[in-house]
């Protein structure tokens, strides 16, 4: 891949996070000079070969962003103060991702989603994939799709999540855009609620005549967007019939293609559990389809392998293990009330539910939270900076569950066993972002994991 259009201009990467950090490698690679800037006062010594990378790292790495093009990172604000006067000056503000769309030389597949865009993502990837095609997936998942550049070609399909931080300052949309729902999140960075799902629907702002977009139908936002769509839409229901990809009163699926209407298989042969999943899986099916524009055989085969041997992405009301008849569910992801509502507790229908709740403030409301908490929870466990306002939702509506604050994700596990009976389920779903406890989900998910590793250990030696 030739970057030599960036040479000669001067470059700043802002943020230290995954993407950045992908992008410098390849930056100094390609022998491209570039200044760093990031908060921490920890210097990282990246053994560049480029000796004209600079380094500006501390409480006034914003100062002074006299650069033509500052790349992002996603955990930047877009909308700060700074990057905005640099905006004025004439600098461009892009990011790894939006790199990445400039130079790609194949047909792109962008998902985002208040909830349910990994899995999507990953279905999409994985149907591709079965089927044999030449696919690459990144984006606000794994690894940084930039680093993979140079092995995608013109015939290659790139399957691109996208979260509404990469997408506010997008100038390019993918070829086929998914969105799966939204919902209020992440109000703490952005400014309201309308600022929030505009990011989202930057995802279909550049689409032409040529391009498709595939819609929730069950979300009303996303129906009034499909109104004024430039490109081709394409709805998926888990309730009635669709113009792209449903479910019929027998619980078969069912997709359009050609004016046709084409039975697949039941929903019953997907093997990830909850409503949500089935959604997820419409979604991927309808945008596979409108990738390699195939509803053959092989490609209703390809689905319904994935569809029963897909088993779910970590964190993902993920079965951790059972310790004398107890039920240990990681379900890390749920970083939104809407998330723990319409994933975890969806899933599980009895009244046997110990949930660990939780973690950092985004400014979002609780109450259907705690609607659907006084119905299927026996015993409320909740930790960091939001449990006071889960705690007072939860009361407003009941005073019978019982409720315990606790300080750590120890404490929260051991006093959920120590409260439990044979048959309950202890479930991490925690309705909040994890910073202030952890640096991500992923992070307080496998802490989950290795603890409830050791209760066992320990169980059992008695």
């Amino acid at each position: 891949m030739n970057f030599k259009f960036l040479h000669n201009k001067k470059i700043m990467l802002l943020g230290l996070g995954r993407s950045n950090l992908a992008l410098a490698k390849i930056l100094n690679k390609n022998s491209i000079d570039f200044e760093i800037r990031d908060a921490s006062e920890q210097v990282i010594n990246f053994n560049f070969n480029n000796s004209k990378v600079k380094f500006r790292f501390g409480s006034d790495y914003l100062k002074d962003l006299d650069f033509d093009i500052i790349f992002r990172s996603p955990g930047v604000s877009y909308s700060c103060q700074e990057l905005i006067l640099a905006r004025n000056r004439g600098a461009k503000i892009s990011s790894e991702i939006e790199l990445f769309f400039d130079i790609c030389p194949c047909k792109i597949c962008g998902i985002t989603g208040s909830d349910g865009k990994t899995t999507t993502t990953t279905l999409i990837y994985k149907i591709l994939k079965k089927m044999g095609l030449n696919v690459f997936i990144g984006g606000n998942i794994g690894t940084p799709i930039i680093s993979k550049i140079n092995k995608i070609k013109k015939h290659s399909i790139a399957i691109v999540e996208l979260s509404s931080f990469q997408l506010i300052s997008m100038q390019k949309s993918p070829q086929i855009s998914v969105i799966t729902n939204v919902s209020p999140n992440h109000l703490d960075v952005h400014k309201d609620l309308q600022d929030y799902f505009q990011a989202k629907f930057n995802i279909i702002k550049y689409q032409t005549s040529k391009d498709f977009i595939i819609l929730n139908f069950e979300d009303k936002n996303l129906r009034s967007i499909a109104e004024n769509a430039k490109s081709n839409v394409k709805f998926f229901s888990s309730k009635q019939k669709a113009n792209g990809a449903f479910i019929d009163q027998n619980g078969m699926i069912k997709i359009y293609y050609k004016n046709a209407e084409i039975s697949m298989f039941n929903k019953n042969e997907i093997k990830i559990p909850g409503n949500h999943n089935v959604e997820n899986f419409l979604a991927a099916i309808c945008s596979s389809m409108s990738i390699c524009k195939d509803c053959s055989e092989k490609f209703i085969n390809s689905v319904r392998y994935v569809a029963r041997n897909f088993i779910g992405v970590e964190h993902r009301i993920e079965f951790v293990d059972e310790i004398n008849g107890v039920k240990f569910y990681n379900d890390s992801i749920a970083s939104s009330p809407t998330r723990t509502i319409k994933g975890a507790l969806s899933v599980f229908k009895d009244n046997n539910i110990i949930l660990i709740a939780g973690g950092y403030d985004k400014k979002l409301s609780f109450h259907e939270l705690a609607v659907e908490i006084c119905k299927k929870v026996k015993v409320l466990v909740l930790l960091g900076e939001s449990a006071s306002k889960i705690n007072e939702a939860v009361r407003k509506i009941s005073k019978k569950i019982i409720i315990i604050y606790t300080k750590s994700m120890k404490e929260a596990i051991e006093i959920s066993f120590s409260n439990a009976s044979e048959g309950d389920i202890i479930l991490l779903s925690p309705a909040c972002a994890s910073f202030g406890l952890y640096k991500n989900f992923e992070e307080r998910g496998k802490d989950f994991k290795n603890i409830v590793k050791k209760i066992k250990i320990e169980y059992l030696g008695k």
